[in-house]
């Protein structure tokens, strides 16, 4: 891991949180219409239909059976657990709330890298995760403090802690280089072996969203194009590049760049209601950018 970053790796690490945000709006759009495990199920059936042949390498070896654990435990956190929380998230928090709850990545980014996987935490790592968090809390309040005090924790926000969690286990363990070689080095057959693990998790918890009475799908043209964006943008062009980000720069660095994510669901809130951009999402961005710099320099010099 290079924690210096190049060009190329802010592309890797910023694409994601910009696809991630327009997730987090079709989600909510299609709340009514689509139960939250189901749509997560259909999500990533559509994305594993779409890598089976990019990544057919994969069937090439024994890695399915072989690897299988660490297989299941990376389609566990990242597709299963992550993805389902942050849907089920939407159905009783608000975008805001859910957003400010997953501001907290770099911190639980720190703490698990710390406490399970060895990693030293540095001084200017905090500042930057506290510059960082700050130009969060500016977008979310609007430049006003005081709404920040008007905001109430409900389920939903619980459901986003352990999400963010699940998501900070799953960077760190993407580290790790001890799959094949021949299907680490195939972006399509790695992401496809960590997918079909992630579709049979996501299956058991649908059903115990449709033994639990969950309501039917109520398709239309809306839900299915909404399908389609969260299978083919958020699924496989955000894990691809937040893979390869993750690869180059480490956990720690690309949790900060997560953090862009409510900036661009803002900007992209602003645009679909007609809304100008304020002063304040030009300070937000500076703090959310100054917290990432800051932070991937704590091994210079």
């Amino acid at each position: 891991m290079n924690q210096k970053l190049s060009p190329s790796t802010i592309g890797l690490l910023t694409l994601p949180p910009l696809l991630w945000a327009g997730n987090a709006i079709v989600g909510r759009l299609v709340r009514d219409a689509v139960p939250p495990m189901t749509l997560n199920l259909l999500r990533w059936s559509i994305a594993m239909l779409i890598l089976l042949p990019l990544g057919r390498r994969l069937f090439a070896s024994d890695a399915l059976r072989s690897n299988w654990r660490r297989f299941a435990l990376l389609g566990l956190l990242g597709i299963g657990l992550y993805n389902s929380l942050q849907y089920l998230a939407l159905q009783s928090s608000t975008p805001i709330n859910v957003t400010l709850v997953a501001a907290g990545m770099p911190v639980w980014m720190l703490l698990v890298g710390a406490l399970f996987f060895g990693v030293k935490v540095g001084r200017q790592q905090v500042i930057g995760a506290a510059m960082s968090i700050v130009g969060v809390l500016v977008v979310l309040c609007r430049g006003e403090w005081s709404q920040l005090a008007a905001m109430r924790l409900v389920a939903g926000d619980l459901y986003m802690i352990l999400a963010t969690i699940a998501w900070s286990f799953y960077s760190w363990l993407l580290t790790r280089q001890n799959d094949p070689p021949a299907v680490r080095a195939d972006w399509a057959a790695f992401l496809l072996a960590q997918v079909i693990y992630g579709v049979l998790w996501s299956g058991a918890f649908a059903g115990v969203e449709w033994a639990g009475g969950a309501v039917a799908v109520h398709w239309s043209w809306t839900v299915a194009a909404a399908l389609l964006y969260v299978a083919i943008g958020p699924a496989i062009i955000a894990f691809r590049c937040w893979g390869a980000g993750v690869q180059r720069a480490g956990p720690s660095v690309g949790a900060f760049f997560t953090n862009l994510t409510p900036l661009f669901a803002a900007m992209m809130s602003s645009a679909f209601l007609g809304e100008l951009p304020h002063l304040y999402h030009g300070v937000a961005f500076a703090l959310i950018v100054g917290g990432i710099v800051f932070s991937s320099r704590r091994k210079a010099g």
